[in-house]
């Protein structure tokens, strides 16, 4: 195997860590606070069927089909992430004066991603609150950076 596909599976098994740890945390906080698949059902409605469907009083019903297309978009999205991530690892290693810029585009793109949802999906705010999103962002970004110090143990950002 050639290292430009190793650092693509790499990619792939990062982003498939962390859209699993994400996934694993909202089962976990639907099967404790709601129903199972609650989560993705919500998102799912957002994503294909407009977040106006959702409002604050109304229950959503869990459905199969929403489950499964938001699962295939929200696994899309997180390896395509995990991509950019070793990616980014990479071009680290190779200019140590960026390590800082990456770090904190990082911050700015966790940041980014919860002023969006407040801005285009605020129904589903009321339904997931952002600081269990967030919560579970950071958990699947830990996730993925365990994965990738173990691959790449030497191109750990240094503080």
């Amino acid at each position: 195997m050639n290292v430009r596909s190793i650092v693509y599976l790499d990619g792939f098994i990062a982003g498939t860590i962390g859209a699993t740890i994400i996934a694993i945390w909202f089962l976990f906080l639907d099967a404790v606070t709601r129903l199972p698949f609650y989560t993705p059902t919500v998102l799912g409605t957002a994503l294909y069927l407009g977040p106006e469907v959702l409002a604050p009083t109304d229950g959503v019903q869990v459905s199969l089909k929403l489950i499964l297309m938001y699962t295939w978009v929200h696994g899309l999205v997180f390896i395509v992430l995990g991509e950019i991530a070793v990616g980014l690892l990479l071009l680290a290693a190779k200019k140590p004066n960026l390590r800082s810029g990456i770090l904190l585009l990082f911050v700015i793109l966790e940041c980014g991603f919860v002023g969006t949802a407040f801005i285009f999906a605020e129904p589903v705010l009321h339904e997931l609150t952002w600081p269990v999103v967030l919560l579970g962002n950071l958990l699947a970004a830990a996730g993925m950076a365990v994965y990738l110090w173990i691959r790449y143990p030497n191109f750990i950002i240094k503080a």
